[in-house]
């Protein structure tokens, strides 16, 4: 039956003009009669691909072909040249030569710090601090250069940390060389040599008379631990040409250990240590003066005019104000003693609180010179700002302002007791040792305020010449010397020079005080300035600045005398 059918199909077909064609090309036959083999795909008619199909993948070809193209002439023709050289490179290793750091000096040529072979690597030389204390603060410490986990130098040059080592890095670093050698593609060294010479770094010679140094911060180390001070720091400046000689700040830290990095616990001290070693009180500490502002209190009044340096003022132990609001209360302000009748050449040699609140504030029939002209001459001298000295760190003090009150006392008002305390160094005033012997230097060199340097030998730079009075200023600097004679600072009256001082005992709540001395030597033809703080020390102390002083002078004497002359 089916061979009928097929050629009944067959005849049609023919007689229509259609080619012929089976059956199984029309029909899937679902039961599978003939028992094709399913699994094997027999009895299925494959359908054709889309056309749509073909040029969705022809473009998807076409498009990868043309961004392999790209790529390729980015790569060979537009950025052949950079590729070429990076390939190279890729044959040259190179590594640093590192340059020597400059070596320091003090001002009699003798090295402070130079460079010595490292046992841990050929690549770089050490620093070597001196095994002196006293000497941190002004020098500083540096950090090496640095290799990552590969061996390879991520920090290439020294980086100088604090004092001279940070402020001059510049000039101290000089300039690393280079050393190539080619390679081939096995590691193999095909050439090598030295593209770049190292050059080292310039050498400085500071102001600095280093057994001066050594010796200044020996006698504050010593005061301290003996007499119960947190710490204490002492400047000698030249009056002339802002030179420091000696820059001394206790306690400090040690250089080389700073350096090296290795002994973690002994940091961990410095860091945790409540005396602050970290802080140069030199330069960044800033402390209530009291009584060393006088001098230039006095100066002020003799400038305005406020007072004749021979009239004399009564002091009886205090100063008794009225209220005006309460008859018959009093607002009492002490002296440290009752001094009798003293002029101004009296009252700095023994200072006398008294006749300065008088002239600070006015009293009675004596005028004052006000906060306004205090606030000015305090200025005039620099007692608010940065001197500007070439060490790091450096922060400016504090003169106490009705316009400061009121900032920091929540709109609180001035009031006269305010004056007539900051006409005493107290209260809110805040000075920096470096700040003082600045002043102090521009008090007894005729009104010039000095840059104070701690290289030698540098540009000498101050602000426009003050133009004081020679009669004021030598009042002024026989008061200080009066002191020294007969008075606050006798301490210091030493036969072999002389010398005019001021000293302060500045108040720290009940229990504690600053002591301070600043000078100068010789007195009648001023070359250095000197200073010391001793800070914080119990009230019942009677050794303190003036002590620290008097054995340094002495010492110098016997070892450094040429500066007395």
């Amino acid at each position: 039956m089916l061979g009928r059918f097929k050629r009944t199909i067959k005849k049609f077909l023919s007689s229509k003009g259609v080619q012929e064609i089976t059956p199984d090309e029309i029909f899937l036959d679902s039961s599978n009669l003939p028992g094709f083999d399913a699994d094997q795909f027999e009895g299925r008619l494959e359908k054709p691909i889309a056309k749509k199909s073909i040029n969705l993948l022809f473009s998807f070809f076409l498009i990868l072909v043309l961004i392999i193209f790209t790529r390729l002439w980015v790569l060979q023709i537009k950025e052949g040249q950079a590729y070429l050289e990076r390939s190279e490179n890729n044959r040259l290793v190179y590594s640093y030569i590192f340059s020597n750091r400059g070596v320091i000096y003090d001002r009699n040529n003798k090295s402070l710090v130079i460079n010595i072979e490292n046992p841990e690597t050929k690549d770089f030389s050490k620093r070597l601090y001196p095994e002196i204390p006293g000497f941190s603060h002004i020098l500083g410490y540096v950090k090496y250069p640095k290799k990552d986990t590969a061996g390879f130098y991520w920090e290439t040059s020294f980086v100088g940390q604090d004092g001279v080592e940070s402020f001059y890095s510049d000039i101290l670093l000089g300039t690393n060389g280079l050393h190539l050698v080619e390679v081939d593609a096995l590691d193999n060294v095909q050439s090598q040599g030295i593209t770049q010479s190292p050059k080292d770094g310039e050498n400085l010679v500071l102001a600095v008379d280093s057994d001066i140094q050594a010796k200044l911060f020996e006698i504050i180390g010593s005061v301290v631990e003996s007499q119960g001070f947190t710490g204490g720091a002492g400047i000698i400046m030249d009056v002339n040409t802002g030179e420091i000689l000696s820059l001394a700040s206790y306690p400090e830290y040690d250089s080389n250990i700073l350096s090296e990095g290795q002994d973690r616990e002994k940091i961990g001290e410095y860091v945790t240590d409540s005396r602050k070693p970290f802080l140069n009180r030199a330069i960044s500490g800033t402390f209530i003066p009291g009584s060393i502002v006088k001098p230039f209190v006095a100066l002020g009044a003799l400038e305005e005019n406020i007072i004749d340096p021979k009239k004399k003022i009564l002091s009886t132990g205090s100063l008794k104000v009225p209220n005006p609001y309460n008859p018959g209360q009093f607002s009492v302000f002490g002296d440290w003693k009752a001094h009798g009748w003293v002029d101004m050449i009296d009252a700095l040699a023994v200072s006398s609180d008294v006749y300065f609140y008088n002239i600070g504030g006015g009293f009675e029939d004596q005028k004052g010179l006000g906060i306004s002209r205090i606030d000015k001459y305090m200025k005039m001298f620099g007692m608010d700002e940065k001197t500007g000295v070439d060490l790091p760190g450096e922060i400016n003090g504090l003169i106490p302002t009705p316009e400061w009150k009121e900032k920091t006392f929540d709109g609180d008002i001035w009031r006269l007791g305010d004056t007539y305390i900051t006409s005493i160094g107290q209260y809110g005033f805040q000075v920096t040792p470096i700040e003082m012997v600045r002043a102090l230097a521009s008090l007894v060199n005729g009104g010039k305020l000095l840059k104070p340097t701690i290289l030698k030998g540098g540009e000498i730079q101050s602000a426009e010449p003050l133009n004081f009075s020679m009669e004021d200023l030598a009042v002024v600097k026989e008061g200080m010397h009066q002191a020294v004679e007969r008075g606050t600072a006798s301490g210091l009256n030493v036969d072999y020079v002389e010398i005019g001082a001021k000293t302060g005992t500045a108040e720290i709540g009940k229990i504690y005080l600053n002591s301070w001395v600043m000078g100068f030597f010789p007195y009648e033809n001023p070359k250095y300035a000197f200073i010391v703080l001793m800070e914080r020390g119990p009230r019942s102390n009677s050794v303190g600045g003036v002590s620290v002083m008097r054995q340094l002078l002495d010492w110098m004497y016997w070892n450094k005398s040429e500066y007395f002359k």
